[in-house]
């Protein structure tokens, strides 16, 4: 096959995949190593809002496949956080270990850029706030950066508090009452969100099961403990899923909840902040068929993505922690919707998200966002 014939095949498969999507960018600087894809899905709510990601891609198709899929989340996600966002990512190829460069960074920040405010980017998997202090030398749409510039600082404090108020939204539905002391919590991972949650679950007077691969975690939330009050027992990786607790609290990696995981659980309830929890979208018929109340996880980890908004505004830590309140409501209103329609959590979570966008297209032109938005105090 000729160059010419591998080009238009590619283009077709560029065309047919990005179908849902407004506009994908392919970003070159051979000066830098820079090969980046970012991926705008829909930006009736606003801009486009997405990380940027960096790994070794096996190829670009694989990059490309990432970019669209993660930014039609992004979409959905802004849509149950509230924010006047939409949809959008970045990825850039190559191994961030040994591929990036301050150079780099400044590069992509120059693509950005030329985007004249239709898609803001920060920190994701593989990035960091260091580069994109880079990057924010070429460009205002950069967010989730330190105080020290301006920026809102540590994301996992909203989206740990975002957890807390999920569960309680959960534990009304599931148990009466949104308290939740006198339950029993089931933790899987103890990073920077999941140990925040242990430690606010522990001072409301909550016991836990716990597993995380690092041993320091673990004992720090045994101390934990021991000053606020409760029970923590840890256990392997495994016996989580089994656990005799009131609600499984996935915080690390997605896929958890499958066939295998579903057929030794024996909670009333899952609601965690890892993203991409349902392994396929019929864990979540089986999750509903096996009684189990699920808080699907765009909208009860969106606490870091109402920081990270709301950074554009001029870093305000007070307006996000009233904002980060709404998940509460939000998610009563999904199982509320659920329950009356006999359909599942996840699927009424996307129809709530839905019925947000559609209502915005009414009001807003489709390239109504070709300039950087008023508010953005670092024009």
């Amino acid at each position: 096959m000729n160059a010419v014939n591998q080009t238009v095949q590619m283009n077709e498969m560029i065309l047919e995949n990005m179908q849902e999507h407004e506009q994908v960018i392919f970003c070159n600087d051979p000066s830098t190593g820079l090969k980046a894809i970012i991926a705008i899905h829909n930006t009736a709510l606003g801009p486009a809002l997405g990380g940027c990601r960096m790994q070794p891609y096996r190829g670009m198709a694989d990059a490309l496949q990432d970019a669209l899929r993660l930014s039609k989340g992004m979409t959905y996600k802004c849509a149950a956080a509230d924010v006047d966002f939409g949809g959008g990512k970045a990825v850039i190829i190559g191994d961030p270990l040994k591929d990036k460069t301050p150079h780099m960074f400044r590069a992509f920040g120059r693509f950005v850029d030329s985007l004249n405010g239709r898609f803001y980017t920060g920190t994701d998997m593989g990035t960091n706030m260091e580069d994109f202090i880079h990057a924010s030398r070429e460009t205002s749409c950069i967010t989730g950066i330190p105080e020290a510039y301006g920026g809102g600082g540590d994301s996992s404090v909203p989206t740990a508090l975002g957890v807390i108020y999920g569960l309680q939204a959960t534990n009304k539905v599931t148990f009466g009452t949104d308290e939740l002391a006198g339950r029993t919590y089931a933790i899987q991972g103890l990073g920077k969100v999941g140990l925040k949650v242990a430690e606010q679950l522990l001072i409301r007077g909550a016991d836990l099961y716990v597993t995380d691969i690092n041993d320091e975690a673990v004992e720090k939330v045994k101390e934990l403990a021991r000053n606020h009050g409760g029970m923590v027992k840890s256990v392997d990786s495994k016996e989580i899923y089994a656990a005799e607790a009131d609600v499984f609290v996935p915080c690390a990696g997605g896929g958890v909840i499958n066939d295998e995981t579903l057929s030794v659980m024996k909670v009333k309830a899952i609601a965690g902040s890892a993203n991409n929890q349902l392994l396929h979208d019929r864990h979540g018929e089986k999750v509903k068929e096996k009684g189990i109340l699920y808080a699907p996880d765009y909208m009860i980890n969106c606490g870091g993505l109402i920081q990270v908004a709301d950074e554009l505004y001029g870093a305000n830590k007070e307006r996000v922690l009233t904002k980060t309140k709404t998940i509460y409501h939000s998610l009563l209103e999904v199982y509320r919707q659920a329950e009356l329609d006999n359909m599942t959590t996840a699927e009424a979570a996307d129809r709530l998200c839905e019925k947000r966008i559609e209502d915005r297209k009414r009001l807003n032109h489709f390239f109504s966002h070709s300039k950087p938005p008023k508010w953005d105090v670092r024009n």
